[in-house]
């Protein structure tokens, strides 16, 4: 939980102050996502590395959904009771009696209970009036509370609810004895006003009832509009690892956490681990994280273009929303046809080679004809220093970690094909497709551990793998 002066807002005006903490559904929505099934034993891994970070609930499942998703809950509940996490436990379910009976016997801190609410799901899914549906609300509601457990309500479909209505079901559900009401973005169709002003309107018109956002992505604003909920009053954001969920997710764990870092000065978790959760999460679920994408994504802090580059050597925060150290990343520069004088230099110094200016625009210039090289290699620059210069260039011992990854493809694709994604990761400097037990070695330098780290869930994340086993190099014997 968060509680934070905002430095800067999206919508205006900004509150005095933001409140809000964090549930993750990665083990229930994120499950929910085309393709993806979790073992029992990976959600274990899962749950406790969201504790570990902070996250203030964790939704764990629907019982009544499989055998191994009830296991999954169970053992989660356990793990709280254990003492091993700290974060409140929820277990999802219909508003029927023997899904809440389902949850409930498990023991979980808050049950929460799902019905659609706006005329939509109400006559073509529910088929019942908006009486009736008041009706089986509170009722379901009402008999969850019997069995000793905390009750959230999730209105389906809420946003395309009418807000009437909906302040109704809000007032149905508090009386009836939850102290949540979930306001879910079902579809993604709302703009951050109309999520600003559903909280604020439900806010003021009972007071005692904490909200929650789940903001669907299917337009691309779950991350907007799950900062405009807070900012109108609600107290927890839904989200999941890497925007899992149904058809394109939810809102990111890591992108809410780095946003309220930047407009609030605080995040509700602790940004340092996302990366290990993100690699996790992309290795059990399947998904692979796209290079572009924000913050943990191979490209979210690798610079192209020479008059950004320029910048960031100037300046990083000129092209840097928030640093790259904080998410225990480092920043990296592309040498290729948009490269620029500073960038060169500041690479060919890097790999301890000086030119003169004369020298160095002659480089610049070799490398800007190398137009169809989408990423120019270290190897590849200094043979074209080399070639420019007449001198013999190697690179510099390195004083940094160097490791062999071996590597295991899946059965069923080229080797050769993964090989070529591999030799385009930063700090990999030789990849050899091999014979025996593992299909190919790579050969990588990095600068720190951080660094190494950074490349070998790289290595692990490349299409195709199936999984890796590292050495590191303790000494090298030359001839």
């Amino acid at each position: 939980m968060i509680e934070a002066e905002p430095r800067m807002c999206v919508t205006s005006p900004c509150p005095e102050r933001v409140r809000f903490g964090v549930l993750d559904s990665t083990l229930r929505e994120g499950e929910q996502t085309p393709g993806v099934v979790f073992t029992v034993d990976q959600k274990i891994e899962i749950a406790r590395m969201l504790d570990s970070i902070g996250v203030d609930m964790i939704e764990a499942g629907h019982p009544t959904v499989a055998p191994d998703v009830r296991e999954a809950v169970r053992r989660i509940v356990g793990l709280k009771r254990e003492g091993v996490i700290r974060a409140e436990v929820v277990a999802h379910s219909r508003a029927l009696r023997r899904d809440i009976e389902d949850a409930a016997e498990l023991e979980p801190d808050r049950v929460a209970i799902f019905y659609g609410v706006s005329d939509l799901h109400l006559r073509y899914k529910h088929r019942v009036t908006r009486e009736e549906a008041l009706s089986i609300i509170g009722e379901a509601v009402e008999y969850a509370r019997q069995h000793g457990v905390r009750v959230r309500f999730t209105a389906e479909d809420a946003t395309r609810a009418d807000l009437g209505f909906l302040v109704e079901v809000a007032k149905t559900v508090y009386e009836a004895g939850a102290d949540r009401l979930s306001i879910a973005d079902t579809v993604g169709a709302a703009t951050p006003p109309v999520m600003r002003r559903i909280v604020e309107t439900i806010r003021a018109s009972v007071p005692g009832l904490e909200l929650d956002a789940h903001c669907h992505n299917d337009l691309g604003l779950a991350l907007a509009n799950s900062l405009a909920a807070v900012e109108g009053g609600a107290s927890i954001v839904h989200v999941t690892v890497n925007g899992l969920g149904e058809r394109t997710g939810i809102t990111w764990l890591q992108q809410l956490a780095a946003a309220s870092h930047v407009f609030y000065g605080k995040s509700p978790v602790n940004l340092a681990d996302l990366m290990k959760l993100t690699s996790m999460v992309e290795r059990y679920s399947g998904v692979m994280v796209p290079p572009n994408a924000p913050l943990v994504g191979d490209n979210a802090f690798t610079h192209k273009a020479g008059v950004h580059v320029a910048g960031v050597l100037s300046n990083p925060q000129t092209y840097e929303v928030i640093p790259p150290s904080l998410l225990g990343r480092t920043r990296s520069y592309t040498i290729d046809k948009y490269t620029g004088r500073k960038a060169l230099k500041a690479r060919l110094e890097e790999l301890g080679v000086k030119l003169s200016d004369d020298e160095l625009i002659k480089v610049l210039m070799e490398v800007k004809k190398a137009s169809t090289a989408r990423w120019i290699s270290d190897e590849d620059l200094l043979d074209i220093v080399e070639r420019v210069t007449g001198r013999r260039v190697k690179l510099q011992p390195s004083k940094g970690i160097e490791a062999l990854v071996l590597v295991r493809c899946e059965p069923n694709i080229y080797t050769a094909s993964v090989a070529r994604r591999l030799t385009l990761i930063p700090c990999v400097t030789e990849v050899m497709e091999v014979t025996g037990d593992r299909d190919i070695v790579v050969r990588l330098t990095a600068n720190n551990p951080v660094e190494l780290n950074e490349t070998i869930e790289a290595v692990r994340r490349v299409k195709g793998v199936t999984d890796t086993y590292t050495i590191l190099v303790l000494r090298k014997l030359e001839r």
